[in-house]
C-alpha cells in the first residue's frame, strides 16, 4: 500500500479542521472541526500502523483511544455549549470570550447597578 495516499487525505482532512476552527464562529462547528482533525490523526496512526507492519498494532491500539478521548471530548464539549446557549442565547465564539463578562460580579465586569436598572426601567 502506499503511504501518500492516506498521508494526503490525512493533511485535507486537518487543513480542513484547522480552517474550521480558525474562522467559525459557532461553537458547535468549532467542535466539529476539532473531529475532523482528530480524524486525521486517526487516519495517519492507521496507515502507518500498516505500512510499518508493527505485531503490536500500536497504530491501531492509540486510535482507539483517541476515538475514546474524542467522544468524551464531544459529550462535554457539547454539553457546556448548550448550558451557555441557554444562559447567554447564542453560541457565538466571538461573544462568549468572558463567562463573567456582563454580570456584573466583580469590579469593572460589566454595567453599573444604576445603569442597569435605567436600562431596565427604559424597556419597561
Amino acid at each position: 500500500m502506499h503511504l501518500v495516499y492516506p498521508a494526503v487525505l490525512a493533511v485535507l482532512l486537518f487543513c480542513t479542521g484547522l480552517y474550521g476552527v480558525l474562522a467559525r464562529r459557532n461553537a458547535i462547528l468549532v467542535l466539529m472541526s476539532v473531529e475532523l482533525m482528530l480524524n486525521a490523526v486517526n487516519l495517519n496512526l492507521v496507515a502507518f500502523d500498516v505500512w510499518l507492519r508493527d505485531t503490536l498494532h500500536a497504530g491501531q491500539a492509540l486510535t482507539l483511544f483517541t476515538i475514546a478521548i474524542a467522544a468524551a471530548e464531544i459529550g462535554i464539549g457539547l454539553a457546556i455549549v448548550l448550558m451557555v446557549y441557554r444562559n447567554r442565547g447564542t453560541s457565538d465564539v466571538d461573544k462568549l470570550r468572558d463567562t463573567a463578562e456582563g454580570r456584573g460580579d466583580g469590579p469593572g465586569t460589566g454595567p453599573a447597578p444604576a445603569a442597569a436598572a435605567q436600562k431596565a426601567e427604559a424597556a419597561a
